[in-house]
């Protein structure tokens, strides 16, 4: 892989990988693998990526909380795990296997 689109696998990692802590912090037993998140990434606005997950895979929380609030604090918590993934000089290979750690937690 040409050393571009490596960086730019990285950074596409980074942002699963924020995505999936954020996710984790919050308490949602959501997991975005990168087959869902580069059909998500086709939506270039973040705000409307998350609103469209939303709509489609997790209606119910929309009953119970308005879009914008919900999506802004699914951003403000990524962008919070995305700087401390980036300060720590992480790379998009240190995968952290969020679903595994929530199945944990459950006891699945």
């Amino acid at each position: 892989m040409h050393s571009t689109q490596a960086h730019v696998a990285d950074a596409a990692e980074i942002q699963r990988n924020a995505y999936n802590a954020a996710f984790y912090e919050l308490g949602f037993g959501w997991h975005w693998d990168s087959p869902t998140y580069q059909a998500l990434a086709c939506q270039s606005d973040e705000c409307q990526r998350l609103r469209g997950y939303l709509e489609q895979h997790q209606a119910h929380l929309l009953k119970a909380y308005d879009p914008a609030f919900l999506v802004e604090a699914i951003l403000t918590m990524k962008e919070r795990c995305f700087d401390s993934m980036t300060s720590e000089g992480r790379r998009g290979g240190a995968f952290i296997d969020w679903a595994e750690i929530q199945q944990g937690q459950v006891g699945v």
